[in-house]
């Protein structure tokens, strides 16, 4: 039986509009490195200063810390403006989705690149509670582990943040390559969704339990999966 599902949240169960992604890029263009669209699709999922530090070395600009920390300061004020200009909003069905699970007794839990002071914000615009009554039980941010994606860090601390013990009992992922070999590191049921920026056949080419058009197909999902091993 399934106890707990994490997810990613930009592209996965918030519509941030892109903004991650523009504003990534502009730090690194910024910092007169080259960027390959390839490269930046492929650390969009990532802690974003590793994020920044590899796109920087991939463009052929030494990644001091010093460079990391100022690049990473830009994204922060930057993404702010877009995010001010274009509030981020819940992806269609997601939300009811959500509120579908917890009311099953399957608890939520979000993990994120982004750090702890951005991801704040965007979850008390969408009203998005967290503990005892509220949407959400569990939220853990790259700046709170040792690592961010692929390491499995942040949904082993959700887990332990909600009181889940058994990784067969977890559903975990997001919309991202990073995502799906997170989840996989994690040893937890692993899920991609299309409602990123990349197709079913890039996802489908790691590993996964599932690849769904969107989060707001969980529910039903989870629910004939169940229903089989009943009958089974």
């Amino acid at each position: 039986m399934i106890e707990l599902v994490v997810l990613d949240m930009a592209g996965t169960t918030i519509n941030e509009h892109g903004n991650v992604y523009k504003a990534l890029e502009f730090v690194v263009l910024d910092a007169g490195a080259t960027l390959d669209a390839q490269d930046l699709q492929t650390w969009m999922g990532a802690d974003k200063t590793e994020a920044i530090a590899a796109l920087l070395e991939l463009g052929g600009v030494t990644a001091t810390p010093a460079l990391v920390q100022q690049q990473f300061a830009a994204f922060r004020r930057i993404l702010a403006d877009f995010y001010a200009q274009t509030p981020p909003e819940p992806i269609a069905g997601v939300e009811d989705a959500l509120r579908t699970l917890k009311a099953r007794g399957i608890k939520i839990g979000l993990t994120t690149g982004f750090s702890r002071d951005v991801a704040g914000p965007i979850l008390e615009t969408l009203g998005w509670g967290i503990g005892e009554g509220e949407l959400l039980d569990a939220v853990v941010t790259s700046d709170e582990v040792a690592a961010g994606r692929p390491a499995p860090f942040m949904i082993h601390r959700v887990m332990e943040a909600t009181g889940v013990q058994n990784v067969a009992a977890v559903v975990a992922g997001g919309d991202t390559v990073v995502d799906l070999l997170a989840g996989s590191n994690a040893g937890v049921l692993t899920l991609g969704v299309l409602t990123g920026a990349l197709g079913r056949e890039h996802l489908e080419a790691h590993p996964h339990d599932w690849v769904l058009e969107s989060v707001a197909e969980l529910p039903s999902v989870l629910q004939n999966a169940e229903w089989g091993k009943n009958e089974r």
